[in-house]
């Protein structure tokens, strides 16, 4: 039993996108050009519109599918590393998430690394949530949710809310999560061949531009989800490839929400993408995946 056509379509695009990007001596800005077009990937879901907002300062996207629960809502961040990528490149797979969980989605453009190092993009996640509170939403039907670098802020912005002694989202859906920002974990390299978009060089780079402070250490619970104290998280899915450099961190972010009594599930997609959600519309197995991701949102947004 393999993947299906689509899926193998959608990894060889996605190492299309990372060979055009990865071109020795490109600029930034081109490189952010190039990993712009990975929107390409995901299909325009059906009844979803959109409109962009401000959110107290930083600039969001609202993904509404009709017949959308007018008191339920998901932020959603997305992926690039924090130094890629943008809300307009995850519009449509954020779309056909939220027409999963029958909630309009909250897509953040927070601000990027280099330029703005950490914690900016938490910062931006925590202003965008305390709009989507002053707009009404309640703490209990908010999802937060994301991909990559955004399936590590998803799970961060609940610990900082935890940490401050308020009320976290209702849920969490973490795609891809960067959890240990080490780099120590085996499928780092182990899985460099069959990761069409992440390598061990990429994740430097990142890591580089997105924690500029020489103090930082890489395993301080802060930065490292894998070392967090995850004590009362909302309900929380892990969703990951296999064949991803970051499928460790996944199963590891997964084992440690059991150890702290998080209710829980992880899903590790067969011979999947790291950052798979951008197949939205067109890989079957990526489309059964987010309905998983709906159906955990449906049941326990508004618990």
């Amino acid at each position: 039993m393999g993947v299906s056509p689509e899926a193998q379509q959608f990894a060889q695009f996605l190492a299309s996108v990372s060979a055009k990007s990865s071109t020795p001596g490109l600029d930034l800005a081109v490189v952010r050009d190039i990993v712009e077009t990975n929107h390409r990937a995901s299909t325009e879901p059906e009844g979803v519109t959109y409109a962009e907002v401000d959110a107290n300062g930083v600039p969001a996207l609202w993904a509404i599918p009709e017949g959308a629960d007018p008191d339920r809502a998901l932020l959603h961040f997305h992926f690039g590393g924090s130094v890629t990528a943008s809300m307009h490149s995850d519009r449509k797979a954020a779309g056909h998430i939220a027409k999963a969980a029958g909630a309009r989605s909250l897509v953040v453009d927070f601000r990027l690394a280099p330029e703005h190092p950490h914690p900016a993009q938490l910062d931006d996640a925590e202003t965008a949530y305390r709009w989507l509170l002053s707009q009404g939403y309640e703490p209990r039907n908010i999802g937060s949710t994301g991909h990559s670098i955004g399936g590590t802020l998803a799970v961060m912005l609940p610990l900082r809310l935890l940490a401050q002694g308020e009320a976290t989202p209702g849920a969490i859906v973490s795609v891809s999560p960067w959890a240990d920002l080490t780099l120590r974990n085996a499928a780092v390299d182990g899985n460099e061949a069959t990761d069409k978009m992440l390598s061990r060089n990429t994740l430097e780079l990142f890591r580089g531009a997105w924690l500029q402070d020489p103090a930082v250490d890489f395993t301080d619970p802060e930065i490292s989800l894998v070392n967090a104290d995850l004590t009362g998280l909302p309900p929380t899915i892990v969703h990951y490839g296999e064949y991803e450099t970051l499928a460790d961190d996944g199963a590891q972010l997964a084992r440690r929400l059991v150890d702290f009594k998080v209710t829980s599930e992880v899903h590790a997609m067969s011979e999947g993408q790291h950052s798979f959600i951008l197949g939205a519309g067109r890989v079957p197995e990526v489309d059964q995946a987010i309905q998983q991701m709906g159906q955990w949102l449906r049941r326990h947004l508004g618990a």
